[in-house]
């Protein structure tokens, strides 16, 4: 199963150029990728962002959600209501496709079809927008929504910006889909070799010069010395070789450190060179468990943080309202007033969904 995360003002386009420094060994560079829209109703909205935590897939899965507003009235055109879907863009490895698709194709009944994505007009009258050559692509879609001919964008799949979902894969997931891709010849042939570091040379060992004993200055030295020294300085000297070793290892050398007079701690062992800096006093290790978001248990309140906002608390009393007239949570987006607190919440940059958990579990 795969790790989903999301990713706030966020393009795919950016993720695929950081993809390599972002997952290292778990990214692909050289695997053949696509992108495809999935169009589910906007109740299920929540399931397809969590939806590679259920699925076996070997490359990182991104995607990103675009709601037509500006170009709602362009799709209307073509008989489809807006307000019916939401529209998800994934990029994802051809050799994923496959089993990302299986259960909702066999289980639910998901059909598969062809889509244009087509650049706004420059009509519509978007504050920014970027002109693009048509794209099509394949396009999967719930069975309660009808087929639509055209989308429109007001700029690329690839650089739509807003809120990333990225679903990352286990390691020994990725493996198997890189063996996969190999064997249908749709990815690369041969894997990266990991740098090896050069090796060190070992150190030629030095014999040390003993010190020469000085003579008297005042006896001169006779023709018979001068003739022996002559005579061993024209000798070849005897140089050791170094010792033959199958891998040379680095040598650390020691340096002692003198410690103040009357100390208690004159006979320390001495410090190596090469030793790791020790920590601070009073400085808690750091714990790898700790970048971990752990959730709260149900019916535990958050700690109190930030005054609650209008929408916020909007948004948890219509929540708590049905909730006490008996209405199921998954049917809260069919009261008439949802569309109009879910964009004010929007807007507001308070998630609804979060808080919807929240109050069904302390209901």
């Amino acid at each position: 199963m795969g790790l989903t995360a999301m990713i706030p003002d966020m393009t795919i386009g950016q993720l695929t150029f950081e993809a390599a420094e972002r997952w290292g060994e778990i990214w692909d560079r050289m695997a053949s990728r696509t992108c495809v829209l999935l169009m589910c109703p906007r109740r299920e909205r929540k399931l397809m962002e969590l939806h590679g935590d259920m699925v076996e897939h070997g490359q990182p899965v991104m995607s990103v959600f675009h709601r037509p507003r500006h170009e709602a009235d362009l799709l209307v055109e073509q008989g489809f209501n807006p307000r019916d879907a939401s529209f998800q863009f994934v990029d994802i490895a051809t050799a994923d496709l496959g089993p990302w698709m299986q259960h909702l194709v066999t289980g639910e009944g998901w059909l598969r079809g062809a889509v244009e994505i087509a650049s706004t007009p420059f009509s519509v009258g978007l504050p920014t927008q970027r002109a693009f050559e048509t794209i099509r692509t394949l396009c999967f879609r719930h069975p309660s929504l009808p087929p639509l001919e055209r989308y429109y964008l007001p700029f690329p799949p690839d650089a739509l910006p807003g809120k990333c979902f990225v679903s990352l894969p286990r390691r020994a997931a990725a493996e198997m889909a890189r063996q996969q891709a190999e064997v249908l010849g749709i990815g690369r042939l041969e894997k990266p070799k990991a740098s090896e570091p050069p090796a060190t040379p070992a150190p030629k060992p030095v014999q040390e010069a003993e010190p020469a004993t000085p003579e008297p200055a005042s006896e001169a030295p006779t023709p018979s010395d001068v003739a022996e020294a002559v005579t061993a300085a024209n000798e070849p000297a005897a140089v050791p070789l170094p010792p033959v070793t199958k891998a040379p290892e680095p040598v650390v050398e020691e340096v002692q450190v003198p410690l103040p007079p009357n100390s208690a701690a004159a006979e320390a062992a001495p410090i190596s060179a090469v030793s790791e800096p020790e920590e601070a006093p009073g400085k808690p290790s750091p714990d790898p468990s700790s970048e971990v978001a752990i959730p709260l248990p149900e019916g535990e309140a958050e700690p109190e943080g930030e005054p609650m906002s209008d929408a916020e608390a909007e948004l948890r009393a219509f929540f708590a309202e049905l909730m006490e007239a008996g209405v199921e949570p998954s049917s809260f987006m069919d009261d008439p007033r949802w569309e109009d607190i879910n964009e004010r919440a929007l807007a507001a940059g308070v998630e609804p969904w979060p808080i919807l958990m929240q109050v069904a579990s302390m209901g």
